[in-house]
């Protein structure tokens, strides 16, 4: 078995940039010009190659899916974006709130004790 390289950690990172604007935009089924809309829109910030070129990760491509969904089922673009981003301060939001809850208890249990 060989030692992990650099390289490895970087294939298995969601965040790693790693598809240009035309790849993304075919593994999408969409048009470079939708993913251009949806970064105007602030709702994914390409990383940019040494030569100024979008770079795309998975993750980020995951949320152009989601937005395109939406485009799909008539969502106008500026709107599907601003739907995605509440529906991830949401899901922070309630992910905050149980940690809060969790720590409550743990410290409501602490003080009985």
């Amino acid at each position: 078995m060989t030692a992990e390289t650099p390289l490895d950690n970087r294939l298995d990172d969601d965040d790693y940039p790693a598809y240009t604007m035309g790849r993304a935009a075919e593994l999408l089924g969409t048009t470079p010009g939708f993913l251009r809309a949806i970064g105007e829109a602030r709702l994914i910030t390409p990383l940019r190659s040494a030569g100024g070129h979008r770079r795309y990760s998975r993750y980020q491509l995951r949320i152009a899916a989601r937005a395109r969904e939406l485009v799909d089922r008539g969502t106008p673009i500026e709107a599907a974006c601003r739907i995605i981003i509440l529906e991830d301060q949401l899901e922070e939001a309630r992910r905050i709130n149980e940690e809060y809850r969790r720590a409550a208890k743990e410290s409501a249990g602490a003080d009985s004790a």
